[in-house]
């Protein structure tokens, strides 16, 4: 399973397919940031100490925060290939590294990883997981001096540490996971999350602050993704052991806390549910969104979570109104107008619940085209009508007009 997290909703099967809930983030959302992550402009590599706060999981950009300019400066060509990255054109990224690598284009050692990244990232998208998996094995070891700086002073005077993104180690520990192998995923990521440790107590015993938060961040990043994993397998003492280090360190962070509260219900411990939830309203209440979530975004965070409190409890309509505030004050809410939906069904109101769907597809596409969104869809079409397939057909063809490279089309099953 790919390492996410999301509203747990689970709701039972009805008719002839498993409906499933939306995620609120997960692979995809992940890869997102590790495109934004390996071409950030204030990005930097692990040698320097400082990093971009936007981004949860910074690679490696090859100068100064304070001397570089556009992306191409860190590497060639790399405006162009996060346009296509952001696009989801991962083909033509595909395309356009291999241009640049037969016309040997790139010189620095920085910049043939940089492009790898994007390639390895790139087939993984694709669902290439094979050939991503050769393209890292094609690697000598990540530590090795023939990836640092130090090892080319004649190009990188002055400068020392590490030159591998830390997107490729990511990657390298992802890959494992998409052909079937769990369990050395799993290694991988633990190991990332030994390394990871290391790096800020060395950063730290150097009074190194700004590097320290960047390796902080890293740190959570990969303890979220073991929770996705272990959740994924219901595993989830181990998961509430993860989030529970997570909140000890960071007790503010009601997206977090919000997380607590979706694996207690899956647990089934629904009243310790409840009274995390109730410590995510009173932070709200009190303006304590800890620069995390703008005010929005925090109505919308406690308003799902009153949702999912009353879908588990089979209180469809409660659901709705709550589902339908939350898509009041953001059309775009993706995991509302999904969980909506399902609620409708389960009160018999196919017709509406396939509206919900139909008109966020129509309205917010680049949003709402999201594969468990679209497994739903055709699931209600299945259920409601006698001639789906045609119905389903139509959708795949307008799927394959608009989606990104990496949709996975066949989940309408047609």
């Amino acid at each position: 399973m790919d390492p996410d997290l999301s509203e747990p909703g689970t709701p039972p099967e009805i008719g002839p397919a498993t409906v499933e809930t939306a995620g609120t983030g997960g692979s995809d959302a992940e890869e997102t940031a590790m495109v934004e992550s390996i071409t950030g402009g204030a990005s930097v590599p692990e040698a320097t100490t400082s990093e971009s706060a936007a981004s949860q999981i910074t690679a490696s950009a090859y100068l100064q925060p304070e001397c570089s300019g556009s992306l191409d400066d860190l590497a060639r060509d790399l405006d162009s290939l996060h346009e296509l990255a952001t696009r989801g054109s991962w083909q033509a990224i595909l395309d356009k590294m291999a241009q640049a690598r037969a016309a040997s284009l790139l010189s620095k050692p920085h910049e043939d990883l940089t492009y790898l990244t994007f390639q390895v990232l790139a087939l993984t998208k694709l669902r290439r997981s094979a050939d991503a998996a050769q393209e890292l094995n094609s690697l000598h070891d990540f530590d090795g001096p023939h990836y640092r700086y130090e090892s080319y002073p004649e190009i990188y005077p002055n400068r020392t540490g590490s030159m591998v993104p830390f997107s490729l180690r990511w990657l390298y520990a992802l890959i494992p996971t998409k052909l079937g192998n769990r369990q050395e995923g799993l290694d991988r990521l633990y190991i990332l999350l030994d390394y990871v440790r290391e790096r800020i107590r060395e950063k730290e015993s150097k009074n190194l602050d700004a590097s320290v938060d960047m390796w902080k961040r890293r740190e959570v990043f990969v303890m979220n993704c073991l929770i996705g994993f272990h959740l994924g397998h219901k595993e989830f003492g181990v998961s509430l052991d993860l989030i529970k280090e997570l909140i000890s360190r960071d007790p503010m962070d009601p997206v977090l806390i919000s997380k607590l509260g979706y694996v207690q219900m899956q647990f089934g411990d629904i009243e310790g549910a409840k009274c995390t939830f109730s410590r995510v309203e009173k932070m709200m209440n009190e303006g304590k969104s800890h620069g995390l979530l703008d005010e929005t975004q925090f109505k919308n965070l406690v308003g799902r979570n009153k949702a999912l409190v009353y879908l588990v409890g089979k209180d469809y309509v409660s659901a709705v109104r709550e589902y339908e505030e939350c898509m009041e004050r953001d059309n775009s809410d993706v995991v509302a107008i999904n969980n909506k939906a399902l609620c409708l069904m389960y009160l018999r109101d196919l017709s509406d619940a396939i509206k919900v769907l139909e008109n966020a597809l129509e309205r917010v596409p680049t949003m709402a085209l999201n594969e468990s969104l679209v497994v739903n869809l055709c699931s209600m079409y299945e259920l409601a009508y006698v001639n789906h397939t045609d119905i389903k057909r139509t959708l795949n063809n307008w799927i394959a007009r608009v989606a990104p490279d990496d949709f996975d089309s066949s989940c309408t099953r047609v």
